[in-house]
């Protein structure tokens, strides 16, 4: 049996996305994986840093980067809870990631709600994975704004 797979990689991503939802953060969590090696891990911080770019995505890419020595992650793989807005799908084109995957959908300002192709030409995407999971983290939090 394979450790390293996507539903492995998934639930580290999902023990970031907690950490948000601890935090009072929107809980998005993210990894980056480089030959089944976790070599960046985020979650969002946009409150906390007081900075609208510091998505889980974002501080993953960059935390993966710097551990490479490289501004390209041709050859990694990004797991993220809930599907990328447009602003971190233009970063995974710039870095030219290998592969991307989410769980939950983002039906309100994910990267796909865009007619035109953001991703790099070469990533492959798969998303779907934990997406119950997923979109409950987010589901909660929200519900617990309203509720406030």
């Amino acid at each position: 049996m394979d450790l390293y797979t996507d539903e492995y990689f998934m639930r580290e991503a999902l023990k970031e996305a907690q950490k948000a939802f601890e935090d009072g953060e929107v809980p998005v969590g993210a990894v980056v994986a480089c030959k089944n090696r976790i070599i960046g891990r985020a979650h969002n911080q946009t409150e906390k840093l007081t900075d609208a770019t510091a998505h889980a995505e974002m501080l993953a890419i960059t935390a993966a980067s710097n551990f490479l020595g490289s501004k390209y992650l041709s050859e990694c793989t990004l797991y993220v809870t809930l599907e990328p807005c447009i602003m971190c799908a233009g970063a995974l084109h710039w870095v030219q990631l290998m592969k991307l995957v989410y769980g939950a959908s983002d039906v309100q300002r994910g990267y796909s709600l865009s007619k035109s192709p953001i991703l790099h030409g070469k990533t492959e995407v798969v998303s779907g994975i934990k997406s119950n999971e997923c979109a409950e983290l987010v589901n909660s939090f929200f519900k617990r704004i309203r509720e406030q």
